[in-house]
């Protein structure tokens, strides 16, 4: 199936793109990666996009919003195409703390659940345990939502997107 990407462009904020792209220059991209440790962070990416081999992939870029490391990114890269990566995928968007009932009735539903929360949480702030387990895999935890006054509750129909 062919990503008919003047359609992306209507779902995309192209002004903020062109800016993180500007930013991907200096060390908030480049360079060393982020220290494992406990950060407060901010979600400034949630999708469900392909990776590098085609594969449906959850994307997450997390931005520190303090400390030595403000202003860095750590990005969650997990595919999901086995049922034990979908699960990995769902505790960690249960973790977000939406209304949300997260579950897995194919890629297209799960896109749109995916846009739901992240538009849910685009303000919220959280404590991310990023860490690596013993098989030198990088491993992200919510350990808390810190309270955001910020109301996020509108989300997208499927009907919305033009994909009912």
């Amino acid at each position: 199936m062919a990503i008919n990407w003047e359609e992306f462009d209507k779902d995309v904020d192209i002004e903020n793109l062109e800016k993180d792209v500007e930013k991907a220059s200096t060390s908030e991209f480049s360079g060393e990666e982020v220290p494992y440790g406990k950060y407060e962070v901010k979600i400034t990416k949630l999708e469900l996009t392909q990776s590098k081999k085609g594969d449906p992939m959850l994307s997450v870029w997390f931005q520190i919003i303090n400390g030595d490391q403000k202003d860095r990114y750590i990005f969650m890269n997990q595919v999901v195409l086995q049922g034990f990566q979908i699960h990995t995928a769902n505790e960690f968007l249960r973790s977000l703390e939406t209304d949300e009932i997260v579950e897995f009735k194919g890629y297209a539903k799960y896109n749109i659940l995916i846009l739901n929360i992240y538009e849910k949480i685009v303000n919220n702030e959280y404590e991310l345990d990023y860490q690596e387990n013993k098989k030198g895999y990088k491993t992200f935890k919510i350990l808390q939502k810190f309270d955001s006054t910020v109301d996020n509750s509108n989300s997208l129909e499927a009907e919305d997107l033009g994909w009912g």
